[in-house]
């Protein structure tokens, strides 16, 4: 049953229909910004995802340049971890849809469902999304609605975001009606919650709570309906990680909380930082868990901070020689 927090866009099916060079074959998802079909490309003979948007999105010609500019923008960043959009285009009728990349696998919502992931393979996970985040606010790019269902993890273990029909390009008008909240609320900061202007951190939060949600299979702000929820986000503390299961590093948990912090500039205040940690921390564990499936690029930035805690750690080391206990 879906939750009430995230219930579906409801329309008439287009299964089997034809849209430009794309022949509709199922229907494979659904929620607030609009419907997802497995498609055949047959110009180029490839599966592909089509997205049709709402219709209240096609109404307006200056919402729907602005969608289209920003698309665009997600289609230009080619990053493994973020979903591949082939194409922006609309019906006869005026529907606005994109074509996108299809990929096998599992969401993360789903891969949660069975219980609270290995530590080694939450951490991977994390790094995966903040390494595709990190390429997105690089450009200015906002995702504004992280959450479990929209993550995919491919069956060779690589992590791919979807749904970028929420990012937003710093300063260009919002695509909603001014003060409105967008994306699921259970994955919403603070200040997108009340309404407020949300740049990097506010991903960084949510990324917070589906790293929480890995870690203990549940989410940290709860409540049955949307009100409740959103009460919690702003005025209470989630209970601690080591709460609801043991075994989580110290390291980890302090992650967790500085995501999760209320105030926007006691956060993480750039994705790269929360990478850099998370990195420290798979080095400083392996060994004691099991080790992750896929090896990622450092960055420049990551890789000199990496350094420089070796060498620091060298060093002490070394003023500890002849030294016993």
């Amino acid at each position: 049953m879906p939750h009430p927090l995230d219930q579906p866009f409801r329309e008439k099916t287009m299964i089997g229909e034809n849209i430009n060079q794309y022949k509709v074959l199922e229907e494979i998802g659904s929620g607030g910004m609009g419907v997802v079909y497995r498609a055949l490309d047959t110009k180029l003979d490839r599966t592909v995802a089509l997205k049709f948007l709402p219709p209240r999105l096609g109404l307006d010609k200056g919402e729907k340049a602005r969608f289209i500019h920003e698309a665009k923008a997600v289609a230009a960043l080619d990053q493994q971890n973020i979903c591949s959009i082939f194409e922006i285009n609309e019906t006869p009728e005026g529907r606005m849809f994109m074509a996108m990349g299809f990929y096998e696998g599992q969401t993360l919502k789903d891969k949660i469902a069975s219980g609270p992931l290995p530590l080694a393979e939450a951490l991977d996970i994390a790094s995966q999304i903040a390494t595709g985040l990190d390429t997105a606010h690089k450009k200015g790019i906002i995702h504004r609605d992280i959450k479990s269902a929209n993550i995919i993890i491919t069956p060779e273990g690589v992590v791919k975001i979807l749904d970028f029909g929420l990012a937003k390009l710093k300063g260009v008008t919002k695509l909603t009606t001014e003060g409105t909240t967008m994306g699921t609320v259970a994955y919403m900061s603070p200040e997108q919650a009340t309404g407020e202007e949300v740049d990097q951190r506010g991903d960084i939060w949510s990324l917070g709570v589906v790293l929480y949600e890995m870690l203990t299979g549940q989410l940290p702000f709860k409540g049955e309906y949307e009100q409740s929820v959103m009460y919690a986000i702003l005025h209470e503390e989630p209970q601690p990680v080591n709460a609801c299961r043991s075994g989580i590093p110290p390291e980890l948990e302090h992650m967790v909380e500085k995501t999760l912090s209320k105030k926007p500039r006691q956060r993480y205040q750039h994705i790269d930082e929360l990478l850099v940690d998370l990195d420290c921390l798979r080095e400083k564990t392996k060994g004691k868990i099991s080790p992750s499936p896929i090896h990622r690029k450092f960055t420049a930035r990551r890789a000199l901070v990496l350094a420089g805690i070796f060498l620091a750690m060298t060093e002490k080391g070394r003023g500890k020689r002849g030294n016993t206990t």
